[in-house]
């Protein structure tokens, strides 16, 4: 059972996970040993998310997003199993989390007329400016 706030708790059902052999430092131990995590959540079938919920956490998870509606995590940071885990568990209850709060609405604004105005300004100055550039005509 994973915990994410107040409201959401993510049932074991939901979640599984394949301990696989990682790469990068341990030694000898590291063909013996698999320590990495491979964490993956049945999002698309979770009752504890709300479709909206479904649709933003789909976009924040990219590719880790498979197409039968599964996140899939990955974590082979320490050369501890259980630290893994912990550490997917936590990366997915914060993607979680990000998921949850909704975006604000974005208000559209008119610009000023005094920024209008300093706009065409500016525009009219680096016109000038142009403009004075190109072949000097000698007058002999």
């Amino acid at each position: 059972m994973l915990v994410v706030n107040e409201q959401i708790t993510l049932q074991d059902w939901e979640m599984t996970e394949q301990f696989v052999r990682a790469s990068g430092p341990g030694g000898q131990n590291v063909n013996k040993v698999a320590t990495a995590v491979e964490l993956r959540f049945e999002a698309e079938r979770s009752p504890s998310l709300s479709p909206p919920v479904k649709t933003r956490l789909k976009r924040l998870a990219g590719r880790r997003w498979t197409k039968d509606g599964a996140l899939v995590i990955q974590c082979d940071e320490t050369r501890s199993q259980a630290r893994n885990r912990d550490i997917a568990r936590e990366r997915l209850a914060e993607l979680i989390r990000k998921a949850l709060v909704a975006p604000k609405r974005r208000i559209k604004t008119k610009p000023t007329y005094g920024s209008q105005q300093r706009r065409l300004k500016s525009k009219k100055v680096r016109g000038e400016v142009k403009a004075l550039r190109g072949p000097v005509a000698r007058d002999e």
